[in-house]
């Protein structure tokens, strides 16, 4: 089956319990066409480089999933039409990383830049 990486952007006048319920929410979306989440985190309330919708600040969300398209086109129809969600971005990878997102990794856990030249 297919892997994917989500990453989408919900209202930040949400709670936290509210932002958390919208994976479980597109995670039973997938379930019921034939995908799986493998892996999801709560990235937290963080500030955008630009207004969407009014907004300066969202809760990000990120999911790890194992779909077919079918499955990954129902979700994100889905994403697009529901309220509180402003922004989602779908990649398809070849495999998933291993253990938490670059973005809930400490600075110091985290690979080493390459030299600037």
């Amino acid at each position: 089956m297919p892997l994917y990486e989500h990453v989408f952007i919900s209202r930040q006048d949400l709670s936290n319990a509210q932002a958390e319920s919208l994976v479980e929410h597109f995670s039973t979306v997938l379930a019921d066409n034939g995908g799986k989440v493998v892996f999801s985190e709560y990235w937290g309330v963080k500030t955008m480089a630009y207004k969407i919708n009014k907004n300066r600040k969202g809760h990000y969300a990120f999911m790890r999933t194992e779909s077919p398209s079918a499955g990954i086109l129902e979700m994100e129809r889905l994403m697009r039409l529901h309220d509180d969600v402003m922004r989602i971005l779908t990649i398809k990878v070849d495999e998933h990383a291993e253990g938490p997102s670059v973005q809930m990794q400490k600075r110091d856990e985290r690979e080493p830049r390459r030299e600037r030249r």
